[in-house]
């Protein structure tokens, strides 16, 4: 009798296994910005959490690089912190036919980073140009003190260094006395070493530097929001054409107060003000 019951009920699981209902899994690959990879894995872990079997990826490696792989169609979503180069967009119409869709997710503001021992606190655009073309390689010549600056930038693959270059050396190479953070993490930790280094990354990054007032302007959220701070910029996301399915609801809950609340609460700016 024991062991009908047993056989029984082995038989009711199995067919309440073979017969219910298959989860549905779908994924999303994302590449780009270092500056946006910790914010957009954030972002993906909150949506995981909120659709289950719904699997997303993010990987970082700079703008340049999540830009190689959308035209390559390896991923679904470019994160960028700067506006495509005409020649990518001309490798996406020759690939494609489809020059991409953009969505401005966040604001960002470029900010110098600066070691809090640091005297020197408020730079302009000008005295920040010729610092990182080494015009001034002295901190007594922007009215600090008498020690050599020490110049961290990123890598040639982030959309930051490319919009560093166009913005604020206006085309102009980097000078050759530079060391090079692989990430905007590596940059602020060389600057919290040496007192007397300056760097540049997004405003969502404050960990134990200085963020310097540029023509006295401090890089809070409603300067950034209202274009006030003067080296503001939007994060991007990229798709080949545009998105349907789980990529479309993915961007749209990112664009959703939900979204744009995890923005805020991470130290980015979200689109629209927000008192919450």
């Amino acid at each position: 009798m024991k062991k009908f019951v047993l056989v029984a009920l082995t038989l009711i699981l199995i067919i309440n296994s073979c017969t219910s209902t298959p989860v549905k899994v779908a994924s999303i690959r994302i590449k780009g910005s270092d500056t946006m990879l910790h914010l957009t894995d954030l972002l993906a872990q909150a949506y995981m959490e909120q659709h289950p079997g719904i699997s997303i990826y993010v990987d970082g490696g700079g703008t340049a690089a999540g830009v190689r792989s959308l035209i390559r169609g390896e991923i679904d979503i470019c994160t960028a912190s700067r506006n495509l180069e005409p020649e990518e967009v001309k490798l996406l119409a020759d690939n494609f036919g489809s020059i991409g869709i953009s969505y401005l997710i966040a604001k960002d503001g470029l900010c110098i980073y600066l070691n809090p021992e640091n005297p020197v606190q408020n730079l302009t655009q000008v005295q920040v140009r010729n610092l990182f073309l080494c015009k001034y390689t002295n901190w007594n010549q922007v009215g600090g003190l008498n020690k050599p600056v020490s110049l961290i930038v990123r890598n040639p693959n982030s959309g930051t260094y490319l919009y560093f270059k166009e913005h604020i050396l206006e085309g102009n190479e980097y000078c050759d006395n530079v060391t090079i953070g692989l990430t905007t993490e590596s940059v602020i930790g060389l600057i919290k070493k040496n007192p007397f280094a300056i760097g540049y990354g997004g405003v969502g990054f404050k960990s134990e530097i200085a963020l310097a007032r540029i023509d006295n302007i401090l890089p809070t959220e409603e300067n950034i929001r209202n274009d006030k701070y003067p080296i503001t910029r939007y994060l991007h996301f990229y798709t080949l054409n545009q998105p349907t399915g789980v990529v479309k609801d993915f961007i749209d809950w990112v664009l959703s107060p939900t979204g744009q609340r995890i923005i805020k609460n991470n130290g980015f700016v979200p689109l629209f003000e927000m008192n919450y």
